[in-house]
C-alpha cells in the first residue's frame, strides 16, 4: 500500500463527501479510490468512513485521523515547497506576520516594490499585534518590536524602535513645557496599557535615572490611538520614533526633554525573525535583504 497516496485519497473523500467526487478531484477511477481506503482501514485495523447509500460519515476515530492526515499532507508540501525555495531564485508562498501599526504605515506600502522584484513570490499577510508562535502560525517570517524574547529564532535587524516623549504646541501653549522628568507629575501623561511597567517612564542623563509613575485619562494598546490623542492635543505620550517622525519634521508635535534619554536598550530595535528551519530559504532571505536596505536606504529615523 502506498501510504501517502492512501491518506490522500482519504483526505478527499471527506472533503468531497463522496467517492465518485473525490476520484473525478484526484484523476482517477472510483474503484482506485474505494480500494486505497478499504486498504487504509485494513491497515489500521479500524473503521474510518461509514458507508452508506445515502452518505459517508466519520467515525469518532476517523475524524481524529483526519486532522492528523490533512497535516501530515500539508505538512510535506510545506517541505517540498521549502526545498524549491532553497534551490535558488526565490519563488513560492512568502507568509509574513506584522504587527498592525508598523505594518500598515512601513512595510505594506513596500510590498509591491517587493513584488515586482520578485514576480515568483506570492506573499500571504497577517496583520495583529499579538506574538504569534511562527511554528503553529505556519508562518515564515515577522516583523517584532523590541527586544526578542527567545533564542529559538533568527533576528535580523531592520531598524530603530526608539520612543520619544512629544506633545503639541497647543498642548503646550496651556502647560508648562516639561524641563526635567519630574515636571511631567504634573502633565496628562497618555500611556499603553499592556502591563502595569507601562505606567512607568524611565529616563537618564549623565549617569543619572529617574523613574517616574505617570498617569493620565486614557490608556490603549495600540500606538496609534496613542497619537490621535496626542494630535488632538490631549496631553504627551511616549511613542516610536517610527511612528511621529512625520508629526514632528512637520512641528505638529514637539519632542520634550531630549537631553535624556529614554530608558537606554529598551524597547529594543525593529527586527525581522524567521525559524532555524528557514534559515536557508530564499525567499525568505530576499524580503529581509529588501528590507534592510530600504530602511537603511531612505528613511531618516533608521540610524
Amino acid at each position: 500500500m502506498d501510504m501517502f497516496n492512501a491518506l490522500t485519497a482519504f483526505v478527499e473523500v471527506v472533503n468531497e463527501g463522496a467517492f465518485a467526487r473525490a476520484a473525478r478531484k484526484l484523476g482517477v477511477a472510483t474503484s482506485s479510490v474505494t480500494r486505497q481506503v478499504d486498504s487504509l482501514e485494513d491497515h489500521l485495523a479500524a473503521l474510518l468512513i461509514n458507508r452508506s447509500t445515502r452518505r459517508l460519515t466519520l467515525t469518532d476515530i476517523g475524524i481524529e485521523y483526519y486532522d492528523s492526515a490533512v497535516q501530515i499532507i500539508q505538512d510535506l508540501s510545506e517541505a517540498n515547497s521549502n526545498v524549491i525555495a532553497n534551490s535558488g531564485k526565490p519563488r513560492g508562498t512568502l507568509r509574513i506576520n506584522l504587527p498592525v501599526a508598523f505594518g500598515e504605515l512601513h512595510i505594506a506600502p513596500r510590498l509591491p516594490e517587493f513584488l515586482r522584484r520578485y514576480p515568483d513570490i506570492e506573499i500571504d499577510v497577517t496583520l495583529t499585534d499579538e506574538i504569534v508562535n511562527l511554528t503553529e502560525d505556519r508562518a515564515d517570517v515577522a516583523i517584532r518590536l523590541g527586544q526578542i524574547e527567545t533564542t529559538s529564532l533568527i533576528a535580523r535587524r531592520i531598524c530603530s524602535n526608539e520612543r520619544v516623549l512629544c506633545a503639541t504646541p497647543e498642548y503646550l501653549k496651556e502647560h508648562d513645557t516639561p524641563r526635567e522628568p519630574s515636571d511631567l507629575m504634573s502633565h496628562n501623561c497618555l500611556t499603553f496599557n499592556y502591563s502595569r511597567s507601562n505606567r512607568f517612564w524611565s529616563f537618564y542623563k549623565d549617569g543619572r535615572a529617574e523613574k517616574m509613575r505617570v498617569g493620565g485619562n486614557l490608556r490603549a494598546n495600540n500606538s496609534m490611538a496613542l497619537r490621535e490623542a496626542v494630535l488632538k492635543h490631549v496631553g504627551v505620550a511616549l511613542l516610536p520614533i517610527w511612528l511621529v517622525y512625520p508629526d514632528i519634521s512637520s512641528g505638529q508635535m514637539v519632542r520634550l526633554l531630549e537631553s535624556w534619554s529614554v530608558a537606554p536598550g529598551l524597547p529594543g530595535d525593529v527586527h525581522a525573525v524567521y525559524l532555524p528551519s528557514r534559515r536557508g530559504s530564499a525567499k525568505v532571505r530576499a524580503f529581509i535583504d529588501f528590507l534592510i536596505a530600504e530602511f537603511n536606504g531612505d528613511v531618516e529615523w533608521t540610524n
